[in-house]
């Protein structure tokens, strides 16, 4: 293997972390951010890029490994997490928001998975994260949400979260899905991936859905959320007080004070 072989478990149910366990010199990285709790002798390191082996040649090779995740919404650095002790160690790592965390072995999926910008949380060192571009212009332009998506590539374990339910759907030789793209969790490599605008303004201007599906063609595998967290925090901000939402949503009461302009402090 060219990635580092590590072991892992998934703890809790809607809020999840996952406890990866580091041999005498094994190194996972991991989103900054993301750190739980860790054993002792554990050197934790900020690297520039991946720190994957296809980002080490010299200072172009890791600028060039950044800016792809500039351009992914991610933050230029990752921190590596180090086992400099004798024995096991542990460290562990948390999904940002309620939801799921997906173990992914790269070398089972032929070494290359496709997922949202914001999903990866943690991998084996050596994993490459990189960005991978849709080959149409439209879905650039107006694909929304997954119009750039991540690519992990490698032969070892990498770890994404997602939001709410998660659904592992395969796609069989000409089978397709239309899926909303803030919906769309990860995809293997062979997946056929475009963007379709939903048609007729009635149905964009009122349908209470995003303007366009991903279509995703077989064969391959596709992960889906029920909760993309776009989805979530738009609702609680539509709901803050501040912004025009009700204080009693809950109450008929509450419905009524806010229809008569009367004060609940």
């Amino acid at each position: 293997m060219n990635n580092h072989e590590i072991d892992y478990q998934l703890h809790g149910d809607d809020m999840q972390f996952v406890e990866v366990e580091l041999d005498p010199e094994e190194t996972v990285i991991a989103e900054a951010g993301s750190l739980m709790m860790m054993d002792d002798q554990i050197r934790m390191e900020t690297i520039f890029g991946d720190g994957s082996s296809s980002n080490q040649g010299g200072l172009m090779g890791k600028l060039i490994g950044a800016g792809k995740r500039v351009l992914t919404g991610e933050s230029l650095f990752m921190t590596a997490f180090t086992n400099e002790g004798v024995g096991k160690k542990h460290v562990s790592f948390a999904s940002p928001y309620p939801g799921k965390i997906i173990p992914m072995d790269l070398s089972e999926i032929s070494g290359k998975l496709i997922c949202q910008k914001d999903a990866f949380l943690a991998a084996a060192k050596g994993v490459a994260v990189g960005i991978e571009f849709q080959r149409k212009l439209g879905t650039g332009f107006f694909g929304g949400e997954g119009f750039i998506m991540q690519k992990l590539e490698g032969d070892g374990m990498a770890f994404v979260h997602a939001g709410g339910t998660i659904y592992k759907k395969e796609l069989g030789v000409g089978k397709s899905i239309r899926v909303d793209t803030g919906c769309l969790v990860a995809m293997t490599g062979d997946i056929d991936y475009n963007i379709e605008y939903v048609g007729g303004i009635k149905t964009a201007l009122f349908g209470g859905e995003g303007l366009f599906f991903a279509i995703l063609r077989g064969p391959g595998t596709v992960w889906v959320q029920s909760l993309p967290f776009s989805r979530l925090a738009s609702r609680i901000f539509a709901a803050a007080p501040e912004r025009g939402g009700s204080k009693g949503e809950g109450s008929i009461a509450g419905g009524l004070f806010d229809i008569l302009g009367g004060d609940r402090k």
